[in-house]
């Protein structure tokens, strides 16, 4: 009886704790993309709840309807024939859960692996999201900058997020704005996302990667396109210029600040080939074939 009290206790505890933390930032989307995700979740969650309340009723008349009874130690009860259509039921019931979860799931994948819908007749902002031993590197390619562990984004645009790793695999994942997707070292992932409002939204790796992966997070601000517009125009003139060595330093430390550059690795370290694609910014094969020589080269010498 102390143990019960005891654990009884214990669970009211956790859940006095529990009651004073922040909603969890999924059930919160600022996106289209993390929406559909976050509508998703809550379907589930309701569709194993009505599951849970299903069977604990089943359960409670069962317990009530055939517990043990005062009859006489050599009661025998009737012999009872199974029933075919509740055996049918309990088979069947299982079958269309499952199914209906799986096709929910899939056209949930289809969609936010592509343009946020509402988006489609708008110009995607592409940007390089490389990791590497633990930070993040922000690469604009049509405006010539970078970052690191901070990204600014416009708002009512479509971003797409070109993911790599300069080490291990790592994941990328803006809770507020997208599900997650893995960054891997010799090929090109993307992930599609668009800020509704104005924010600041944090980012983080959720795939463990070594001693430092909890602290690898990243603050992800989605401005007015006028102020993103004004943002890259100050690092474009007031900013250092990101040189191969500064990068090789970037690379080699386990932690460092938020920084920005006025221009960015890919000129001297490019990213891999996106998986499947036969060219890659109008290169040639043999342009093609020294970009991954040279993404495999750095990747030896800093990968952990």
């Amino acid at each position: 009886m102390n143990k019960k009290i005891s654990l009884m206790f214990l669970a009211f505890g956790a859940l006095a704790i529990l009651a004073g933390c922040e909603p969890l930032t999924i059930f919160d989307p600022k996106g289209p993309n993390a929406r559909t995700l976050s509508d998703t979740i809550i379907l589930s969650i309701i569709t194993m709840a009505v599951i849970l309340l299903v069977v604990y009723v089943l359960l409670t008349f069962m317990l009530t309807k055939y517990r043990a009874s005062k009859a006489s130690a050599d009661y025998e009860p009737p012999h009872e024939e199974g029933s075919h259509l509740l055996e049918i039921t309990w088979t069947v019931i299982p079958i269309i859960i499952v199914a209906f979860l799986a096709v929910v799931t899939v056209k949930t994948t289809s969609t936010v692996e592509t343009t946020p819908e509402g988006y489609d007749n708008k110009e995607p902002l592409v940007i390089y999201a490389s990791s590497s031993n633990w930070k993040w590197h922000f690469s604009y390619p049509e405006e010539g900058i970078e970052t690191v562990n901070y990204v600014n984004l416009p708002t009512d645009r479509p971003i797409e997020f070109k993911l790599y790793s300069f080490g291990p695999i790592t994941s990328f994942w803006i809770p507020q704005l997208a599900g997650q997707k893995y960054a891997m070292s010799d090929m090109l992932t993307t992930i599609h996302l668009a800020a509704d409002e104005v924010g600041s939204f944090m980012g983080r790796n959720s795939n463990f990667s070594g001693r430092g992966f909890a602290e690898m997070e990243f603050e992800a601000q989605s401005m007015t396109q006028a102020d993103f517009d004004e943002w890259v125009a100050d690092v474009k003139a007031n900013e250092k210029p990101l040189t191969e060595e500064k990068f090789n330093e970037l690379l080699a430390a386990e932690h460092v600040g938020r920084s920005s550059y006025s221009s960015t690795h890919l000129e001297f370290s490019p990213a891999p080939m996106e998986h499947g694609d036969m060219d890659m910014d109008g290169m040639d094969h043999e342009q093609m074939d020294h970009s991954t020589d040279s993404h495999k080269d750095s990747k030896s010498t800093h990968s952990h």
